[in-house]
């Protein structure tokens, strides 16, 4: 059974500093606006499902633009969170790249299954490998909400959620064409055209597609990626909106995926070294062809001044064929390691839908945001899996002199068929008194969980259900002085049924976490500077990590807790900073194995980043910008024991852009991105003492692209 990452946990807060000015007003007409890498948002829906400004907003909130995105050269989701606080996004270093698997607050792979596009929950089996993944390119923004979310998304971590925002067709023409060459033989072209229907008015176009392909850190194999992407937006009248959206994408080849033993990549075995372009496989065997269609719409209706509905829906439909041969660590006293081979056959389909209707009064002196919604998620995996072990399979390789070619017997493992269904009702109230901001809200959710599978290898089957209900709450209070400065208390829950199993075979039962946070955010009226800081304490109960050794998920209890660190200013109009720090402290308290106390694996206590941009607008530079980031991540636990550590690292990027229409182009910028510019050699994450990460080699790529 594929875990992208065992579920661990951990924490985070969020910090920031202090200025006067007068209360800040969000229009809610402009939530993207930015200058250099200065992150603007004024109004976040990934907190709270309506538009509240980001001083309003009870809860820690990162938030990503496209412009961060290009300016800082992320080729995934994962690489796009990197600066933001309380995120580690190198737990599966440079192999990662076929899934966005983002660690917040000290909790693991939950993350891949705590993305949402749209406001709808992206429909991931982090049990399978049937794990969705949306290109950067078509993303607007994104939004790190930190802490547990249930109350409105109902199955959910308490590390946070990551919410994208697609791009969506605008009234005016809007036309780009891009085309990018670097390192790795990445070659790459894309497009994005928007523009009006017809002469009404009444209806707009956006059409984006994408084509990638490259080698990878690991010379064996490739990265390939086609995307498309329309939608189409129609105006039905004055109060009533309908956008249609689709994406389409296809990865024939996928990277790599795969670990190497703490003995050689953090310490020598035998007074020596494994390269972190070591392939543990076997070319003719390794496969990873993603095909997947996201199809649905958001409409929007305006009943009057007070009432609004809205009605977001989603279809998903996803096709995986994997196979890989992976080592399984040391097991002869010699340097050779035993080869497995695993592979798997699926389909997903899936069904989300979300309704809301949204009521805005007045009370008195009190304003009233009332949201009430009904949600509904299917989710159905078929997936058929096969296996090949050692010895009977594929031959010893030697890591630091590998030898490819070998040929291996692999035969049907398991069937499974997986299914997963949840239908909630929740209810929200913003109340705005004064300088007071009072969020309350509740949510009860139905879930059932099947799991039924046919293990073909031992002649077993089993079937194991979950039919379960679930209350969720929310409150937070925040003041916000008339000088921007804005404190708040907030207290949430969450909870997340699993379908997976645990080594008697039994369903493990759904997490439940709750969180409390205090913070403190501040945005100096007239400027698109932001500043928090955040304190909090998260306990999760039947938190499931997936042990390689025993094929199954083992059950802990967990406390984290930290503090977060964030700001993004303009020192002037042309130099911007974004910085963040997080400290995590994260224990087990309740565990099955002897390890309470201990910190879960790949969980960094330090992190910290710093980016500066700087843009050039007189004498002969001008057109020029450049930014400057560094990125640090303290040292981990490599195993479950606390005994290996996974030294720290400091990573720095880099890049530099031209406006070519100073030189008579008009349209027509270029831009240099250069990601581990100093080409440092580091473990990202260790798992156990036989799965480590090598993180990510320099690359450097470089783009031109073309606004007409």
């Amino acid at each position: 059974m594929f875990q992208p990452a065992p579920l661990s946990l951990a924490v985070a807060l969020g910090l920031a500093g202090l200025a006067g000015a007068a209360p800040v007003v969000a229009d809610k007409n402009d939530d993207s606006v930015i200058l250099l890498d200065a992150l603007e948002v004024t109004a976040l829906r990934g907190a709270t499902k309506t538009d509240t400004a980001f001083v309003e907003t009870p809860q820690s909130v990162s938030v990503v633009t496209e412009e961060q995105i290009e300016r800082q050269g992320s080729e995934s989701v994962q690489q796009a969170t990197r600066y933001s606080a309380g995120v580690f996004t190198n737990q599966y270093g440079a192999t990662a790249s076929r899934y966005d698997a983002i660690k917040l607050r000290g909790f693991g792979s939950d993350s891949i299954d705590n993305q949402y596009l749209d406001g709808l929950k992206l429909l991931n089996d982090k049990g399978t490998y049937s794990i969705l993944q949306i290109d950067p390119y078509f993303l607007e923004r994104i939004e790190v909400v930190k802490g547990p979310s249930s109350v409105l998304y109902g199955r959910a971590a308490p590390g946070g959620l990551v919410a994208l925002t697609s791009k969506k067709p605008v009234f005016e023409r809007q036309y780009q064409v891009q085309a990018s060459v670097g390192t790795q033989g990445h070659k790459g072209a894309a497009f994005d055209f928007s523009n009006r229907v017809g002469e009404s008015g009444n209806a707009a176009y956006r059409l984006l597609g994408l084509v990638q392909d490259a080698d990878s850190q690991w010379h064996k194999v490739k990265q390939e990626r086609y995307a498309l992407a329309p939608s189409l937006t129609l105006d039905l009248g004055e109060a009533t909106t309908l956008t249609l959206m689709a994406y389409l994408q296809q990865d024939p080849e996928g990277g790599y995926y795969g670990g190497v033993p703490a003995e050689g990549s953090l310490t020598p075995r035998n007074g020596r070294k494994i390269s972190n372009n070591f392939y543990d496989g076997e070319p003719d065997y390794e496969r990873f062809d993603r095909r997947q269609t996201l199809l649905g719409y958001q409409l929007e209706h305006r009943f009057s001044s007070t009432w609004s509905a809205r009605q977001n829906l989603r279809f998903h439909q996803a096709d995986v064929e994997y196979g890989q041969v992976y080592n399984q660590g040391y097991w002869l006293p010699d340097d050779t390691l035993p080869r497995t081979y695993f592979g798997a056959d699926e389909d997903l389909e899936g069904l989300a839908v979300d309704n809301q209707l949204i009521a805005e009064f007045d009370t008195g002196a009190a304003r009233h945001t009332l949201l009430t919604g009904l949600d509904y998620q299917q989710l159905d995996v078929d997936a058929d899996w096969t296996w090949g072990g050692w010895p009977s399979s594929f031959a010893l390789i030697d890591p630091f002199d590998p030898v490819y070619g070998t040929e291996g017997v692999i035969s049907p493992y398991q069937d499974n068929q997986r299914s997963l269904s949840q239908t909630g009702v929740y209810l929200q109230d913003q109340v705005a008194y004064r300088n007071w901001r009072l969020t309350l809200g509740g949510r009860y959710d139905w879930i059932d969980v099947e799991n039924d599978y046919q293990t073909l290898a031992f002649g077993t089957q089993g079937n194991e259900a979950l039919d379960d209900t679930q209350f969720s709450g929310r409150a937070g209070l925040l003041y916000l002085f008339d000088n921007g400065v804005a404190p708040y208390l907030s207290y949430s829950e969450s909870f997340n049924p699993n379908s997976n199993v645990d080594e008697r075979g039994e369903l493990i039962k759904p997490a439940e976490g709750d969180q409390v946070e205090a913070g403190l955010k501040f945005q100096p009226a007239g400027t698109r500077d932001r500043y928090s800081i955040a304190v909090f304490r998260i306990n999760q109960e039947n938190v499931a990590n997936y042990i390689q050794a025993v094929q199954a998920c083992r059950v802990y209890s967990i406390r984290s807790e930290g503090v977060e660190l964030e700001a993004s200013t303009e020192l002037t109009d042309n130099f911007s900073l974004l910085a963040s720090y997080s400290y995590t402290d994260v224990k087990v308290k309740e565990s099955a194995t002897p390890i309470e106390g201990n910190t879960p694996v790949a969980t960094p206590e330090h992190l910290a980043s710093l980016w500066a941009s700087y843009g050039f607008v007189d004498g002969s530079l001008a057109g020029l910008d450049m930014g400057l980031g560094v990125r640090y991540v303290g040292e981990s636990w490599a195993n479950e024991r606390n005994t290996l550590e996974v030294p720290d690292y400091t990573l720095v990027d880099l890049t530099l852009g031209y406006d070519l229409s100073r030189l008579g182009l008009a349209g027509v910028s270029t831009r240099l991105n250069a990601n581990n510019l100093l080409d440092k050699e580091f473990v990202g994450a260790c798992y156990s003492e036989a799965v480590c990460y090598f993180g990510a080699e320099r690359s450097v790529q470089a783009t031109v692209t073309y606004d007409f």
